[in-house]
This record gives structure tokens, sequence and C-alpha cells, in this order.
């Protein structure tokens, strides 16, 4: 009777995992690959790193892209590595997310 309970517990902790776990990081790997397959030649993006880049080329069934960084560099990264679509209205947006909430701001201003 103990061993079934104690069964019974293991696979509730280990459905939980999964679920909480394991099953967040399957979707968000199916939303970039989605993400990176929508993604075309002179498409804008953001790498992991930050960086505002072009796409030149795309092959996401090697997981490969040259992205160009400026006028003459040009760079072969993973897919893995862009991260999102650029749009200069999202960031902007983004960016200025609490900034009027801020009390050292407001603190700063009544000085």
């Amino acid at each position: 009777m103990e061993l079934i309970g104690t069964l019974v517990v293991l696979l509730l902790v280990l459905a939980a995992y999964w679920s909480l776990v394991i099953l967040p990081k399957q979707q968000e790997f199916k939303r970039h690959q989605i993400f990176v397959r929508r993604m075309r030649p002179g498409d804008k993006v953001i790498t992991y790193g930050g960086l505002i880049a072009t796409i030149v080329d795309l092959q996401p069934d090697a997981g490969e892209a040259t992205i160009r960084l400026a006028e003459g560099v040009d760079v072969k990264i993973i897919t893995a590595a862009l991260t999102q679509p650029y749009d200069p209205e999202t960031l902007m947006r983004n960016a200025r997310i609490g900034i009027e909430d801020r009390p050292e701001e407001q603190a700063r201003d009544s000085r």
C-alpha cells in the first residue's frame, strides 16, 4: 500500500515537472521554428546578442543564416540566435514601459 502511494506521488511530481518545464520549452521551440521559417532575405531581425541585422541568406533546414550588420559586414550565425523581427515601434514602446512610474524619476524631477 505504501509503495502505491509513493508511486502516485512520484507520478504527480513528474507530471507537474513536465507540464511546468518541458511543455513550455517545446512550445517555445515550435514558435521559434515557425518564426524562422517565415523569415525571408531582406527582413530585419534582432539577434540574441541584441544586434539589429538584415537577413541575406537563410537555410532553416541547416539551422544557419547569413545576416548583414552593416554594408560589407556579413556574418553567418545559427538560426537559434534570431530572436525576433525588428520592429522599431515595438522596441520604443517596450523601452518606455514603466519610465513614467519610476520613483527615482519623480524624485529627481521634483528637485
